[in-house]
């Protein structure tokens, strides 16, 4: 593929290979798995826990370097850049939301959100005005200023997911994220986070054992053999 065409990829994971040794014995994970996520598209992440959705999600995450292979994040190869320019890439490229929000539970729901901005280099008055946005966008106009301790579980999810957004990514990666919310306010959360990905034109690529919801996105796509396959 033509770097030109890479370029308007915002994440692309080609021929990746991963693999774990314990004692005597080599798992290979991923054996040269590739994907592909386009602008505005919303990829579902299926399959059974040990085939390796976590290590894929860490690699394409830039937490992990693929042992082979290449991840290729906003255009840029992130094997073949510095750990600071992968730090760098992580904070503006990439927003990651986990089934449990990891809110910082001495600070409102606001602040949470303020927070990354900030230490990407963002004044706190344009955070602010970030935050409320985000935050307006999940119903949540009125719940600003609440410690997250003082939020249902669906609220606190929401402003995890605006959290994931601050930086304006490239790129969402997100793991069961409605996995600890009850079936009806899953739907709701599930809803506002495809409407927000779609209007920002993110790429996101969301695991789940939630074929109800994954049967919502764009594709859907499983972990078979080490190698990437749709899902059937």
């Amino acid at each position: 593929m033509s770097s030109d065409v890479i370029a308007d990829v915002p994440l692309a994971l080609r021929q990746v290979s991963h693999s774990f040794v314990s004692g005597d014995d080599k798992l290979e994970v991923l054996r040269g798995a590739d994907l592909e996520l386009r602008p505005g598209e919303i990829v579902a992440l299926v399959a059974p826990s040990g085939t390796g959705k976590s290590t894929l999600l860490h690699l394409a995450g830039l937490l992990e370097k693929p042992q082979g292979g290449s991840v290729v994040v906003a255009g840029r190869d992130a094997g073949q850049l510095s750990d600071k320019d992968r730090t760098a890439i992580r904070r503006n490229s990439i927003g990651f939301v986990y089934q449990s929000h990891h809110l910082l539970a001495e600070f409102t729901a606001r602040e949470n959100v303020v927070l990354p901005q900030m230490i990407a280099g963002v004044s706190r008055r344009d955070a602010r005005v970030r935050a409320d946005e985000l935050l307006g966008l999940f119903g949540l106009q009125r719940r600003l200023d609440h410690l997250p301790g003082k939020l249902s579980g669906g609220e606190q999810q929401r402003v995890a997911i605006a959290r994931a957004l601050a930086n304006r990514p490239r790129v969402l990666l997100a793991d069961e994220p409605t996995g600890n919310l009850d079936v009806a306010t899953s739907g709701v959360v599930f809803a506002e986070l495809m409407r927000v990905v779609r209007e920002q034109g993110l790429a996101a690529l969301i695991a789940t054992h939630n074929v109800e919801l994954a049967g919502r996105m764009d594709r859907i796509v499983t972990l078979r053999e080490g190698l990437i396959v749709p899902f059937s």
